[in-house]
């Protein structure tokens, strides 16, 4: 049984470098205080860390 996480985007990221705007797209955001549920996995993680000023991270098990 795999993890889940669920993620939100709580900040905007107006005025935020490119390589932080580009993590968030691709993490699966298009709004602000969106949620995304994605695998967890290592490379999600990275991600989120990369980025953990801009969202909330809830773990969720399915």
């Amino acid at each position: 049984m795999a993890k889940k996480l669920e993620i939100t985007l709580t900040r905007s990221v107006i005025g935020r470098p490119k390589d932080q705007r580009v993590t968030v797209a691709t993490l699966g955001f298009k709004k602000t205080n969106q949620t995304v549920v994605q695998e967890d996995n290592p490379a999600i993680r990275g991600m989120i860390k990369k980025v953990s000023h801009l969202v909330t991270v809830n773990e969720v098990s399915e």
